[in-house]
């Protein structure tokens, strides 16, 4: 069964009742097209470029608090993480010198990856990452803006290196050869689990006088170091999907909350820079104005590469430790997208990281809503075919009218989520 299938079954089930606005493909293609063209890597000057784009959008539908924040931030995590690995495997290689040097070395660069990737103190990050720069992150408020409730809408504007390690073959040839396992599946690879695993059979190796162990470890840190050397060095992909498709949703709820106004609830719309330099965006946004937002009247709806057919709202997320999102406002937006014809993928997880996991972890009520394709995939994934023309605009539109659904719902004094 087609994504466009389950859709027409979806709304077959539940009758034809369509409250909230879906946006045109002419009108996205209309935020999304231009911004493709701007090679926007982290913290770049086109990401920047790209900041301002938006928040002359913005001010256009009547956002007129529309500002771009600059907030220190990191280019990429490449660069601290490969040094890491590059450490872990000449630690793997001098072993023969000194085994307890072999050890703490490969066991630091391993506590320094799992460090980074995990957003604690990031202490790798802060010695091998080189020069702080900026992100540019645009922020706006709509709605109402003396209500008792808040709800933040993110997205991130910035785009990501490429690499040989996102070629996405390997994983359309096992989907297409064993469709039967995919209902099975319920989160994406652990892509990171590798590259701990270099660091970590290095230091076990060593510590064990196991040459088989050391060996299988250096193999791998010194994959993992090529891999980020890679990345490091490549250009940006156009990003439509990744993710100018949620800015997209940003624009349309913009125009949509001008068209029909909204009372009690205010909405934030955030578009951050610098995701993929690991959230550094948002974590900026999170030092500058998580001290305003209360806890108890405030929630972000993240929405990250919603471009891809089948919409999720996803369970849980995190490339070590998975971190659930909150049950009752995950259920709060799947009762709206019940309510609005809207067909919603529930009960996955992810292996990755977005903006969601900052407010999350600071203890906000969050939800992230992604998509995936009928293989349960992320199609043209961090590749340069991430193009306009191979979105699913009536994906990013259902995206669209969910997050204007939420909103008005959190507006019902009512709503306990």
């Amino acid at each position: 069964m087609t994504s466009r299938d389950r859709r027409d079954e979806h709304v077959a089930a539940n009758g034809k009742r369509h409250r909230s606005r879906r946006p045109t493909e002419t009108e996205l293609r209309a935020v999304i097209e231009p911004l493709a063209k701007i090679e926007r890597l982290p913290t770049s000057a086109g990401e920047r470029e790209a900041a301002f784009v938006i928040a002359d959008l913005l001010r256009d539908l009547g956002a007129a608090d529309a500002v771009v924040e600059e907030e220190p931030a990191y280019a990429s995590y490449a660069r601290p993480i490969g040094t890491l690995t590059a450490i872990a495997t000449v630690a793997g290689l001098l072993a023969g010198r000194s085994r307890v040097g072999a050890t703490l070395a490969a066991t630091a660069a391993l506590i320094g990856v799992a460090d980074d990737i995990s957003y604690r103190g990031q202490y790798a990050r802060r010695a091998l990452g080189g020069r702080r720069r900026s992100a540019y992150n645009v922020v706006a408020s709509v709605g109402d803006p003396d209500a008792p409730r808040t709800l933040v809408l993110t997205a991130h504007h910035d785009a990501a290196p490429t690499g040989a390690v996102f070629d996405e073959r390997a994983a359309r040839w096992f989907a297409t050869r064993y469709p039967h396992l995919l209902d099975k599946v319920n989160e994406n690879p652990p892509m990171w689990w590798p590259v701990l695993a270099g660091p970590a059979l290095v230091a076990l190796g060593s510590a064990a006088g196991s040459k088989t162990l050391r060996r299988a470890g250096i193999g791998l840190s010194a994959l993992s170091t090529a891999a980020f050397t890679q990345i490091g060095r490549s250009r940006a992909v156009p990003g439509a999907n990744d993710n100018l498709s949620g800015v997209a949703v940003l624009i349309a709820l913009a125009k949509t909350l001008r068209e029909q106004p909204l009372d009690g609830v205010r909405v934030l719309l955030v578009s951050a820079g610098a995701e993929e330099a690991l959230q550094e965006g948002i974590r900026g946004f999170a030092r500058r104005h998580f001290p305003e937002l209360d806890r108890e009247r405030t929630w972000f709806l993240n929405l990250d590469t919603v471009g891809s057919g089948n919409l999720v709202l996803l369970e849980a997320e995190g490339p070590l430790r998975m971190e659930p999102y909150d049950v009752p406002f995950n259920n709060l937006i799947s009762e709206c997208a019940t309510r609005n014809d809207i067909a919603v993928l529930t009960g996955l997880r992810s292996r990755s990281s977005t903006d969601g996991v900052v407010p999350n972890r600071y203890g906000y009520p969050t939800a992230t809503l992604v998509s995936i394709d009928d293989q349960k995939l992320i199609p043209h994934y961090h590749l340069h075919t991430d193009l306009p023309e191979n979105l699913d605009y009536t994906c990013v539109a259902d995206a669209c009218a969910l997050a204007e659904a939420t909103a008005r719902a959190l507006a019902d004094p009512r709503s306990n989520p």
